[in-house]
């Protein structure tokens, strides 16, 4: 699928609802791309409770943000606890991982500098 056509999957000029736009499914994650260009990546993710991402490390800064539930991000070794509305940056080449504390629905966006 070209980028094109997953930009296309969103109407254009018109609010999204995007707690919405991905759902849970019990004992997984699930992910869905909304945005993939040279530029970054914007992706939406639904886990359900107790799933986690194990330690990795990314070259760019990510920014979590927390659409509904709890999640608990270690970085570096420190963990980071972040509820509905709140937003965590973890930082480009530092370990961390992710651990969804109740069902959680969080948007990650990706910019290369």
């Amino acid at each position: 699928m070209t980028n094109a056509a997953r930009a296309a999957e969103f109407p254009k000029a018109e609010a999204v609802d995007l707690l919405e736009a991905v759902s849970y499914v019990d004992g997984a994650t699930v992910s869905r791309v909304i945005a993939k260009t040279d530029a970054g990546n914007l992706t939406l993710f639904a886990f359900d409770a107790g799933q986690e991402l194990s330690e990795h490390s990314a070259p760019y800064d990510a920014f979590v943000h927390v659409l509904e539930g709890e999640v608990t991000l270690t970085i570096a070794g420190k963990p980071v606890r972040a509820a509905a509305g709140q937003m965590v940056v973890m930082p480009a080449n530092i370990p961390h991982a992710l651990n969804a504390t109740s069902k959680l629905k969080m948007l990650l966006s990706m910019f290369k500098a």
